[in-house]
Order: structure tokens, then sequence, then C-alpha cells
């Protein structure tokens, strides 16, 4: 079993299970130009309890959540996470996708979310699900600072990481936390691509 020891920033803390709120909205608003969620949701309405579902059904039981207040957050899983979610889980997930979004968005999801999982590497490595921070925080470093303390503890774990990034704009910022290309690909026919990217511990 793997085990990080995360040391945080005051400014940064583990999000707890009443969280999950928190952080749908702050990744909902976060992602609302990112162009493989919009393809996917449509528009932004559905993003906000989409996200705050996934983290409370599978990252804040199984994985590593932080907050940076109310500007930023991320989500990640480590190795030997099981990343099942339960019947009720993907019920709640889809039931206010369908609500919010429409049929046709879940159908998107499920399909984008079965290639990525199809294409993720292998090799053990900590899963970088999402990290946002909102609009009003940006170019405060606000960014770097909610990945650090993650990059650290794999540093010192030896434990590579993995995302996959939704926006062509970011590619300069997870390039300059240490992460590398691997490919782009389409999550789903007709979707934008995605860039996976690979980090090799310092």
């Amino acid at each position: 079993m793997v085990e990080l020891l995360v040391r945080l920033p005051e400014e940064l803390r583990h999000a707890e299970r009443d969280d999950w709120r928190a952080l749908g909205a702050i990744i909902g608003d976060a992602f609302q130009d990112d162009p493989v969620s919009r393809w996917i949701f449509g528009g932004k309405r559905a993003m906000p309890g989409t996200f705050g579902r996934q983290a409370r059904h599978l990252y804040l039981q199984r994985g590593i959540c932080h907050l940076a207040g109310d500007s930023g957050a991320t989500m990640w899983l480590l190795p030997d996470a099981d990343k099942s979610i339960s019947l009720f889980g993907m019920l709640d997930i889809g039931w206010h996708m369908a609500r919010t979004a429409g049929i046709a968005a879940v159908r998107r999801g499920m399909a984008a979310e079965a290639e990525m999982t199809r294409k993720r590497p292998d090799a053990p490595h900590a899963y970088l699900f999402t990290i946002g921070v909102r609009p009003h925080a940006r170019g405060t470093g606000l960014g770097h600072r909610l990945l650090a303390p993650m990059l650290d503890a794999c540093d010192r774990a030896g434990l590579p990481a993995y995302l996959e990034n939704s926006n062509p704009r970011n590619h300069s910022f997870y390039a300059g936390h240490g992460f590398e290309h691997m490919e782009h690909f389409a999550p789903a026919p007709g979707a934008p691509p995605l860039e996976a990217m690979w980090r090799v511990p310092r």
C-alpha cells in the first residue's frame, strides 16, 4: 500500500467528506471554459454538481483532496486506490447529469471515462484527476502552491504522477512542474483532444 507524507502550507487543507459541494463549486467554476468539459456537459450548469458528486463518491473516500479556501482545489488518487464507484454513486452522478445537462451528456461522459481509463498507464502512479483555480485567483501562483505538496511527496516516495490535460493553454503549466507529453488522444468521437502527461519523480 502506497502512503504519502504530504506537508501542506497554512493556506491549504485536506478536504473532508462534507466538503464535496465546495470541491464541486470550485472545480466547476474553474472548468467552465475547459474544452473537454464543455463538450461533455454542453455548458457549465451541470459541472459543479457532477464534479462534487465525483468527489463525494470517489476522491474524498479513497483519494487525496486539497482545498485553498474557496479559491482552488485538487483531487488525486494513489496507485492502490479502488477506482470503482458504488451503484448508488453512479446513479447519483448520472441522474444529476441527465437532469441538468441531458442524457446525451451522460453518454458522452461515460464514453470519455471509458477511454481515459483504457489509456491510463499500467505502471503505478499518482493520478491527478483535477486541479482548479477560480478565475479571480488566477495569476497568483495558487496553482503552483496547490500542486507542489503532492509532487514533493511523490518525489520523496519515488512515485511517478500522471494526468490528462484537457486544455492546451495549460501545457506549459504542467510542463513547468515536470510533466512530459506522452500523446494526444480523443476521449470520444468528436471530442476535443486530451493530452496524456507523465512525471518522473525527481
